[in-house]
């Protein structure tokens, strides 16, 4: 429940002045109709969804921006990160999505220092999975899942985030070498010490989710999904939908591109530590000349249902399965009441049958992570 102090702040010209600034896509819309596009109301907060038995609101926050440079945009000040998270729950977000590995550990410190003057009215979910030193954020670029280090990064965790439990606990990614029932045994351990409540897998197929689920029963689910990859609709959606599983979609947006910021002429840092996208292959010049056309495709659309892309894009999404919960990420508080505005994005019947008989016909160009990252994220 949001608080009531907060949500009077809203309807006293808090959101609206913040709305002011929205620029980017929203301009888009302006510009293309002459309308103004939907935008957070500060008489409404988003609606809820159920994410397996949490209650969450209908999109989340992810917070991997807040501590480290993302997709050519710096890392925001450790004061301003705090901020856009007060902001998040200010306008009805009570669902915050990090990992130790974002940073490492800064993530996990902006999210415990923004939620703790409102930690019981929110969902905390973070991830382990990947070998980090605790001390020194020393990296070897391996999995680790043995069930003495998730103890010991799950006790370091819950000191980052100021609390004395986390809500939904994430496998980063599927360690090949300890079996997903040790993983489920050790978690379940946590979960009788009161430490963690929930827990879920990112970027695990069918096999391990049934697996896992075996053994200590999923609260949700986390992979990429958005218009620019599919991939997850003819495998581990439906099979959430079978188990009763949450699915959080992350890059719910295709790293920018579904929110207006790239075409076929955008080019990114070589630098992955700058800019992600730049080692992408569906984001080289070549491929996006292909690309561009889905872009162009949310862009009509966009402008046909009075909304900016990134609206239309996470609108999208949660038409898909009413147990998907999309968390894009911002650092910016203009994006993130654009961001926002999707909840009031309905479709009928025809018009999604008519999105999609355009939409099919498109063919995404090159893989959507580099063959070195893939790796870790195909694991049946």
């Amino acid at each position: 429940m949001i608080n009531q102090s907060k949500r009077h702040l809203l309807k006293t010209g808090g959101l609206t002045a913040l709305a002011m600034g929205l620029g980017g896509s929203a301009m888009f819309v302006a510009a293309k109709t002459g309308k103004q596009p939907i935008s957070a109301s500060p008489d409404k907060i988003p609606d809820q969804r159920k994410l397996g038995n949490l209650t969450v609101s209908s999109l989340g926050l992810g917070c991997q921006g807040l501590g480290q440079n993302m997709y050519g945009v710096p890392q925001p000040s450790r004061q301003q990160a705090v901020r856009l998270v007060h902001q998040a729950f200010d306008h009805g977000v009570t669902f915050f999505d990090t990992a130790e590995a974002y940073g490492p550990f800064e993530s996990e410190r902006v999210v415990g220092e923004g939620v703790k003057s409102f930690r019981d009215q929110i969902i905390i979910a973070t991830k382990f999975g990947w070998d980090i030193d605790q001390q020194t954020g020393q990296r070897t670029g391996k999995l680790n899942s043995r069930p003495e280090h998730i103890k010991n990064v799950v006790d370091a965790m819950l000191q980052r985030l100021q609390t004395d439990r986390i809500d939904l606990l994430y496998q980063h990614r599927v360690d090949p070498n300890v079996p997903i029932e040790e993983v489920a045994g050790t978690i379940q351990d946590l979960m009788k010490q009161g430490k963690v409540l929930n827990w879920g897998l990112s970027e695990a197929g069918e096999k391990t989710i049934r697996q896992a689920h075996a053994v200590q029963p999923l609260t949700a689910v986390q992979s990429e999904y958005s218009l620019f990859f599919r991939g997850r609709e003819k495998d581990v959606i439906p099979l959430c939908e079978e188990l009763g599983i949450g699915f959080v979609p992350w890059s719910p947006l295709a790293m920018g591109a579904l929110a207006g910021y790239v075409d076929e002429n955008s080019r990114f840092a070589a630098d992955p530590r700058q800019d992600l996208r730049g080692i992408i292959p569906r984001f080289t010049p070549e491929a996006m000349q292909q690309n561009v056309k889905l872009i162009r495709l949310v862009e009509k659309w966009a402008k046909r249902k009075l909304c900016t892309p990134a609206q239309f894009s996470l609108a999208w999404l949660m038409e898909q399965k009413a147990f998907i919960v999309p968390i894009p990420g911002t650092t910016k508080a203009r994006h993130l009441l654009d961001n926002l505005g999707a909840d009031d994005v309905k479709f009928s019947a025809e018009e999604l049958r008519q999105f999609h008989q355009e939409l099919d016909v498109i063919d995404i160009v090159g893989l959507r992570l580099p063959e070195a990252i893939l790796n870790f994220s195909e694991a049946k």
